[in-house]
């Protein structure tokens, strides 16, 4: 049986960096980050700033709260093996309740390098990049067996699920593809050659466009969905990792890691109709996840250098407030209120 252990925010530490001038915005729900050097899981009280931390039997690499706001599903491996470390340690899914962080979940082996996860729309089934055996696992939650997987192209790492909740759209780092997933039939339908280094994918709330993060030529890519092509790349900031499109469809924020030895803190900010870069916020060291609320009126950040979230209030595209998290944040997810 596992074991979890909670820090209070008092042992983390909280800052909240707010210009002068600038009238404190108020942001309320959660944001849960995976926390890879710190082998933890953080969630942040937005209406509150406070910050509470939990300390797991794995490095996650990922994180996702469940539809309905339930459930917090952590991938990652075991030890302090890490996700890019090169060792090969079993992989874990935590199912945990987000009412009951403290609580052991429950869990499923998930390969030896488990890298993202999400689930379909009802959120009884988990959807896993298993990266070192190049498919996709999948859980039935409520059984809580492991159901036959999906072969995907080289090394699959992001993914996520389309708006109409029927296609997994999944990032392929050494084959330059994105899979996609027929969630019904559970079989790959194509490949997108999309470009070097995919990590993440994205949508546009309309399902129209898909988004990936081209890692290795800093560089969105824009995939029209109906056509299966990539329609258009724009340039952006240094090594891109995880990106949201906004609410209304207009724009995409982009998050730019860079380099461990050379980290980026910026996070671009892209122009659907022109198909141009707006301009970049400047956010923490090593921007890698990317998260929006409900109503679209702020992006949170993971900065895995820097060891914080940023809030990003997407009106006046400032940072607005920095909460200190667990140490080596990647993914990062958000949870309304309403599901609270």
């Amino acid at each position: 049986m596992m074991t979890a252990k909670r820090f209070s925010s008092m042992a983390l530490g909280i800052s909240l960096l707010i210009p002068l001038g600038l009238v404190m915005a108020n942001p309320t729900g959660n944001v849960y980050t995976a926390n890879e050097r710190s082998a933890s899981i953080s969630q942040v009280n937005l209406a509150t700033g406070d910050v509470s931390t939990v300390a797991l039997p794995i490095a996650p690499h990922n994180l996702q709260v469940s539809p309905d706001g339930s459930l917090l599903l952590v991938v990652g491996v075991a030890g302090h093996a890490g996700h890019s470390s090169g060792e090969k340690p079993g992989g874990q899914l935590l199912v945990f309740s987000t009412s009951a962080l403290d609580r052991p979940p429950f869990s499923f082996p998930a390969g030896d390098h488990p890298a993202h996860v999400v689930t379909d729309v009802t959120g009884l089934r988990a959807f896993v990049t298993d990266s070192a055996a190049n498919r996709v696992r999948i859980f039935d939650l409520e059984q809580r067996i492991e159901l036959p997987g999906i072969p995907t192209g080289r090394y699959p790492h992001g993914l996520r699920l389309s708006p109409d909740g029927r296609t997994l759209y999944i990032a392929n780092m050494k084959s330059d593809s994105v899979s996609l997933i027929d969630v019904v039939t559970l079989k790959e339908t194509a490949q997108i050659p999309v470009g070097k280094g995919p990590v993440q994918v994205g949508f546009a709330p309309d399902g129209r466009l898909a988004f990936v993060s081209l890692s290795a030529t800093n560089q969105l890519g824009i995939i029209d969905t109906a056509r299966r092509k990539v329609i258009s790349k724009v340039d952006v900031g240094r090594t891109p990792i995880q990106m949201m499109a906004t609410v209304d469809g207009r724009q995409v924020y982009v998050a730019n890691q860079g380099s461990g030895q050379n980290p980026d803190d910026r996070v671009s900010i892209v122009d659907l109709q022109t198909r141009s870069s707006l301009g970049t916020v400047t956010t923490g060291k090593g921007a890698h996840g990317v998260a929006i609320s409900s109503d679209g009126a702020y992006v949170f950040v993971s900065n895995i250098e820097a060891g914080t979230v940023s809030v990003i209030d997407t009106s006046s595209r400032k940072v607005v407030a920095t909460h200190k998290v667990g140490a080596g944040p990647n993914g990062i997810s958000f949870e309304p209120p309403s599901a609270q």
